[in-house]
This record gives structure tokens, sequence and C-alpha cells, in this order.
């Protein structure tokens, strides 16, 4: 059963049960069994059948309460269990203890291997952060008690520093506004003044390391019985190479007529070759099939060892930028060379705008393109909903704002469900609020299409937007008014409040009536003698009486004449009545008229 001599004609051949490893009754019924199978095709013939697998996945070896089924290694000695109806549970190697007590550790050293693989789950006597110095910086102890109820099944201690688990009454309380502990990337445990440093050894304590790699009183001869399928932890850098996977696979494929449904298990940074190369072993052993599981390549997955803890924004961006300078080339400026590397962010952005603008490729733009990260919203965002009414059509124009105000993204509604307009106008929407979260200002958008004439167009029951010559016209002149404060795109300016005044100006006085008391009145001295300039006034204000009179006669006999026109169908202007028919003193389009 493991001789090459009964293969005629292969350059591979399959592997067989290796007798000297095999146990002698394991063996027997091996054989038996294949001798059985030979015997009885002989006689009725063969299919393309199977009649014994395996599927030894981890999360089955969870249900049967099994840590491993042999075949497939444990994922890891700490991991935790994603639940179908959200949130995790962790799940511990529970065959430690006892492979600890089998290698003769006694009882206190085995327990301190143990406390630093899944940590203390409490943060009482942890470093830095524990009980007493939580209580000095405002918690109560109802809220360290959740906390330390909370870290029994945590990832990391910063995901229970966070309003869910302590409520926005304790938030506010230590003086975060509801605009900060909203956002998904904030740090409560930074904000309070912990360092970095602080707060790892804190978790390592609290958490664990998740990994033996590194315990107290352990041996380094007897790290690989503890070798999972993945690293263990953010530390741990032993795991079970691939290869070993699919010999594994190979010594017990030739017990069994079907496959093998095991995981191979690969690490997140493993490359397209190392999976050729995979595929390529398993063939050459035998295998009927396999199933390759690159680490964290799927959105979700059942079983997690550690989280992608994410260094701050700006760190990432720098190191981008820094890492984008390396295969940019020394910039030549005049007789200077500059070396991008050396240069700060700045530097380095005003460096390769120039460079941009030197250019006549677009390579290096490109290149540019593929380090710049979507800044995604808040779950929960601010933003107003404008309803207006444009040539009879209805349009809601809805907006998100980030943290700090700025637009983010916008939704467009008509109020005709189905339509194709409706559709284009939705998907426009999508692309305008993606480029906004990939960095496109808003002021290239506003004058890209303000202006843009398509129907529906004209007149607009906004505030103070009058009149448009299209949906997306008006889209981003509410917007160019909203968000960037360009009063030259409106008609209406909102008016002043009373009372209010400007920067510049003082405070407002009011002018009471003067008392009856202080009015005094006096007869005028014999020397005094009339003075011509008040006739003067009085004719040139008659004038002006008469001249703004014949005015308001023209104004009203106009008003008279607009009661009803509609708004022009050409270019948007009121219309005024023409016999029957009504006319625009702007275009000169006639309307009304058959």
């Amino acid at each position: 059963y493991d001789s090459e001599d009964a293969y005629v004609g292969l350059e591979i051949k399959p592997q067989g049960i290796k007798a000297k490893y095999c146990p002698d009754y394991l063996l027997k019924a091996a054989t038996k069994a294949w001798d059985d199978a030979v015997q009885l095709g002989e006689q009725h013939g063969y299919r393309n059948a199977q009649t014994t697998v395996i599927a030894p996945t981890g999360t089955i070896g969870l249900v049967m309460d099994c840590d491993t089924t042999g075949v497939e290694p444990d994922f890891a000695l700490v991991k935790f269990k994603k639940l179908s109806g959200g949130g995790y549970f962790k799940i511990i190697n529970q065959s430690v203890p006892q492979a600890l007590k089998n290698l003769g550790y006694n009882e206190t050293e085995a327990s301190a291997i143990e406390k630093y693989a899944v940590g203390a789950a409490s943060f009482e006597g942890a470093p830095f952060i524990n009980n007493e110095t939580l209580a000095a910086k405002g918690f109560t102890a109802d809220e360290i008690a959740k906390l330390n109820g909370a870290a029994k099944s945590a990832f990391e201690i910063g995901f229970i520093f966070n309003r869910f688990t302590l409520g926005d009454e304790c938030m506010q309380r230590l003086g975060f506004k509801e605009e900060q502990y909203a956002d998904w990337s904030f740090n409560l445990l930074e904000a309070l003044g912990f360092t970095e440093d602080q707060i790892d050894a804190a978790n390592d304590y609290v958490c664990g390391t998740m990994t033996i790699e590194g315990a107290p009183y352990l041996k380094d001869e007897h790290l690989s019985v503890f070798d999972c399928a993945n690293k263990c932890g953010k530390k741990g850098e032993r795991y079970i190479h691939a290869y070993g996977h699919i010999r594994m696979m190979g010594a017990c494929q030739p017990f069994l007529s079907g496959a093998i449904s095991k995981t191979i298990n690969l690490p997140h940074e493993a490359s397209v070759e190392e999976i050729a190369d995979c595929y390529m072993l398993s063939w050459k052993l035998g295998l009927k099939a396999n199933a390759l599981y690159r680490d964290g390549s799927k959105l979700s997955q059942p079983l997690s060892n550690k989280s992608d803890k994410k260094k701050k924004e700006e760190d990432a961006s720098s190191d981008k930028l820094q890492a984008a300078s390396e295969e940019i080339p020394a910039l030549e400026t005049g007789s200077n060379i500059v070396d991008l590397s050396q240069l700060t962010v700045d530097e380095l952005l005003d460096e390769v705008q120039k460079r941009m603008n030197a250019s006549t490729d677009t390579k290096l733009k490109r290149q540019l393109s593929t380090i710049v990260e979507k800044k995604s919203l808040p779950a929960k965002r601010r933003g107003f909903t404008q309803k207006a009414k444009i040539g009879g059509q209805v349009i809601f124009l809805r907006t998100g704002e980030y943290a700090d105000g700025t637009l983010g993204e916008i939704f467009i509604d008509l109020a005709k469900e189905g339509s194709t307009l409706r559709s284009f106008m939705n998907c426009f929407a999508i692309a305008v609020s993606v480029g906004l979260q990939y960095g496109v200002p808003l002021e290239e958008f506003v004058e890209k299409f303000v202006f843009t004439k398509f129907e529906p167009s004209g007149m607009v029951d906004h505030p103070n937007i009058k009149t448009t010559t299209s949906l997306v016209d008006f889209v981003f002149r509410a917007l160019a008014y909203e968000y960037l404060g360009r009063t030259d795109l409106v008609h209406v300016l909102d008016r002043p409040t009373i009372g209010n005044t400007g920067e510049d100006d003082g405070d407002a006085t009011l002018l009471g009536k003067p008392e009856l008391s202080s009015v005094r009145v006096t007869a005028p001295s014999a020397n005094t003698t009339p003075a011509a300039q008040p006739q003067k006034l009085q004719r040139a204000t008659a004038a002006v009486k008469a001249e703004n009179s014949g005015m308001d006669a023209v104004n009203a006999a106009a008003k008279n004449m607009q009661s009803d026109a509609p708004a022009c169908n050409t270019c948007g202007h009121i219309t005024i009545r023409s016999g029957t028919c009504y006319k625009c003193l702007n275009c000169g389009n006639s309307m009304g008229c058959s």
C-alpha cells in the first residue's frame, strides 16, 4: 500500500499509507477495506461515488466541545467567535492547562503562563489603567463595575471604553461633547491622557497577549506543542505553515474514498505565488480537494484572533505620503536637487504639486491616486433637508456632514417614483458624494455644474433661489450658499435680524421719545429773518413727490399686467400681459397665443 512499483507510467507517485508510522489496528482495517473495495469492484464494476469523507472544520469542533479534531489544528489559542446576531464571545483553548501539566510545569508556573495568554479579565491590579486610576479620572463605582464585566469578553480594552458601555451621561460628565464621542474613531483612553504604551501594558494584563510566546517559565523547546493555524495575538510569530496542513491531509487521504473538507489557513500577507504552490503540493500528494483561506480576505469571518488596530489618521497619511515619495525620483529645481524622502508632509505636497504641473503625462497623478483613502462619515451625522418645486417638479435635497460641519454627501430625491430622471439624479448624487469623501473640493463641483441648463427649469419656491436653469443648477446653488457662503449665486439674501450689528459697528442705541418736560417753545427774536432755504426744500420735495406719484402709477399698471402672468418657458423671467397673450421683456418670447 506504499509501493512505488505498483504505478506504471506516472512520474508523480501518489502518497500511500506509511506502514511504519501507522498503528497496526488502523493499518489492518484500512487494507481490508480497500481489498474489499477492489474485490467488489471487480465483480460489480465501479462508479464515480464516495463513501467516506472528513469535514473537520474548526467551528464544527466547537460544537463538539473539542479544541481540535486532530487533522484540523486549533485556529488560535485565544479566539473570538462572531455571533450571527452581532457581537463576539471569547473562546480559550482548554487543552493548554493539561498540556502544561504533561510537560512538567507546576501549578504556579502553569497559572502564570495561562494568565499571560488569556489575561486577568479585570482591571483590578492592572498597570496604569486600573480601578483606582479610573476612579481618579471621574468614573463612578457602577461604571467601573461595567468595565470589569465587559473586560471578560473584550478583544482589547479600547473596545469597551465607549458610549455604549458607559452611557452618554458618563461621557458628558467626563467633559466630552456628543460630536466627539459619537465619532467612531474617538479613543476615550487617549483623550483621558493615557499614552499608547500605558494602554498596551494594561491591555496585556486585562485581555492577555493571546499567545504563550514570551510567557514566563515556558521553555523554547515546548513552543511547537502549542502552534496553531494562525499567529496568536499581536505578539505571536509562530504558526503552522500551509505545507504542514497539506502534508497532514496527504497522510489521511489514503484512508478515504472522498475528499477532506479541511481549511488550509494562510496568513494575511500570503501572496498569489504561495497559493499556487499550495495547489501544486496538494496535487503531488494526491489530495482530491483542498480549501485555502487567507486570514482577513473576507468582510466577515467566524473566528478572529486579533484586531487590526489602525494608527492615527495623520500618522497613516504621513506614512503613505512618505512611501509615495520613495517611488518618486529626486526633483531637479534649477541647480538644486530636492530629495523628496527628506521633506515634511507639507513640503512634500508642495514639491509633488510642482512636479505634476511640470509633467506632461499622468503617471505621477495616477500613482498618487492609489494612496488617497476615502474618509467615511460617522454613522450618525448632521445635515439638512431642503424641499423645493422647480417647474412643477418637486425635489428634495438632503445633505450629510462630517463632525466639523463640512459637506460629506448629498441625496437627491424626486417626487416621481420609478422615473428615469430620478434614477439618474440618484446616481449623480452618489458620484458627487464619493468625490467629496475622497477629497474633491465642493468649490470644484459648484464651478462645474452651476448654470447647467435642461428641463425642468424656471421659477423656484426657495427663500433665496428664485429661478434656476435645471435641477443640477439648483442643487449646487443651494450647496454653495449653505456651505461656501456664495451669496453671488442666490437672488435673495437673508434679512438681518432686528438689532443685529456688524463686527465693526458699535452697540445700537435706542432713541427714546423726549419727555414733555424737556421740550421748550421759544418765540423768534426780532433780529431773526426768515431764511429762503426752507422754501427751496419745499419746492424740491414737491417735485420729488410728483415724480414718485408718476412712477407709482406705472408700477401699479405693471403689477396689474403681471398679476396672473406665468414664468417665461424660455428664460424663466416673469412675463407681462399683452392683450390675450403674455410676452417676456427679457428675451422677447410670446406665450399663450395660438
